[in-house]
């Protein structure tokens, strides 16, 4: 007779667990809680900057949709005309919009197509190079602009391209009669190119830190079957950091509205205001700096400026996941 394997199920025993009651789930949770609380100790302090600097502040939207009176404070100040929509309606109706629109885009659209580029070309050179000292050395020089402050970089800017005392405020108007600082047309490479040479170094890290990734065997495979450096760049390093050249690039579009005030403000005069005023400036214009500063103007715009991004973002994450199946989700 055939014995029945000590292996096979047995007949009573459940084929699923039970599940956890809630008492039985939360006894559960302080027990992991109390083994691992060094691990929740290292979290509390991020989780409390995020919770108290970026969750807390969003309560304060709502102003947007009302006509706010500091007296009366956000919940008790009128709603805003035109069922709430009033200060959104009056920016997109306003003189203004298109221009700010336009300046915005142009400069975000400039540094995101010279950026990615010049960051990647960066990081591959740097892989490439033999002498480890001089690569160390060139690494360091290329990433040290980054921590300049934005206001020092903005008075260097205008040190090297006064027209009277600069190298290259004395260059341009000698040889095209050009004031760099005050033409319009040349503000947004300006601010662009001197965003490279700022940032292109600390951004070149993460495509060092992808390309440190690519097995060694496939380069000395490719030298073997007689590749050049351009055909291993092509085949071998290039696939390796197109993932996160994507996920850079959506983050990007994300903040294509949201070209920071400061470095615009320190570089902004009257006479390139056309190319130079970006929706952050007006916006902190309108609600800080005016005579009557209007607050829920201002937060309606601030509030355009995450909705349009967050817009962009999930189209442009849905586009790259269905092109090159690299996305953030």
């Amino acid at each position: 007779m055939k014995q029945p394997s000590s292996l096979a199920p047995s007949a009573s025993a459940p084929a699923h667990p039970a599940p956890l009651s809630p008492a039985e789930r939360r006894h559960k949770l302080a027990a992991r809680i109390t083994r691992n609380w060094q691990l929740y100790l290292l979290l509390l302090p991020p989780v409390a900057f995020l919770a108290i600097f970026a969750y807390a502040p969003m309560g304060g939207a709502l102003m947007a949709f009302k006509n706010f009176r500091i007296v009366d404070g956000v919940l008790g100040s009128p709603w805003a005309k035109q069922n709430g929509l009033g200060n959104f309606i009056r920016f997109l109706t306003n003189y203004n919009f298109w221009g700010v629109l336009r300046n915005t885009f142009v400069i975000s659209i400039y540094s995101i197509a010279i950026n990615l580029p010049c960051s990647v070309l960066l990081a591959l050179s740097l892989n490439y190079m033999l002498n480890q000292r001089y690569r160390k050395f060139v690494q360091m020089i290329s990433y040290f602009p980054y921590f300049i402050s934005t206001v020092v970089m903005a008075g260097m800017l205008r040190i090297m391209f006064n027209t009277s005392s600069g190298v290259f405020g004395i260059l341009f108007d000698r040889l095209f009669h050009m004031n760099v600082l005050a033409s319009e047309g040349a503000f947004s490479s300006l601010y662009v190119w001197s965003g490279v040479w700022q940032g292109v170094g600390f951004s070149a890290i993460i495509y060092i830190a992808a390309l440190t990734s690519v097995d060694p065997e496939l380069h000395q495979a490719a030298m073997i079957d007689g590749a050049t450096i351009l055909q291993r760049i092509r085949h071998i390093d290039i696939p390796a950091i197109i993932p996160t050249a994507v996920i850079l690039f959506i983050l990007d579009i994300g903040r294509i509205l949201g070209v920071g005030y400061e470095k615009v403000l320190a570089m902004q005069n009257p006479n390139n205001m056309g190319a130079s005023e970006v929706i952050s400036t007006y916006t902190y214009k309108v609600g800080l700096v005016s005579q009557i500063p209007d607050y829920s103007y201002a937060t309606a715009i601030g509030l355009f400026q995450s909705v349009v991004g967050l817009v962009l973002l999930l189209v442009t994450n849905r586009i790259a996941s269905k092109v090159s199946d690299n996305s953030l989700l």
